[in-house]
């Protein structure tokens, strides 16, 4: 079998967004625009103190394409990492 295979490796990067002290919109905002700066596999860890993101960054991944990989939340944080889908 003869053929030439390209296999191209991408270094998937992990970002951390410090959203803390931001109401409802903007740790969403801030989320998209860091998301703009990432490439698709790239994850995202949002740290915040509004409890709302638990609903609202979900929210905003799922119509935006985009997998929320986990969330949690301790003293008086709320986390979630998301990995950037295609753009």
């Amino acid at each position: 079998m003869s053929g030439t295979f390209k296999i191209v490796m991408q270094e998937i990067i992990r970002e951390t967004l410090n959203a803390r002290r931001l109401l409802c919109p903007l740790p969403v905002i801030r989320t998209q625009d860091k998301v703009k700066q990432l490439n698709t596999g790239d994850q995202l860890e949002v740290i915040c103190t509004d409890p709302g993101v638990m609903h609202d960054i979900p929210a905003w991944c799922r119509i935006n394409g985009h997998k929320v990989l986990e969330s949690r939340s301790g003293d008086h944080e709320y986390i979630i990492v998301l990995e950037v889908g295609k753009k």
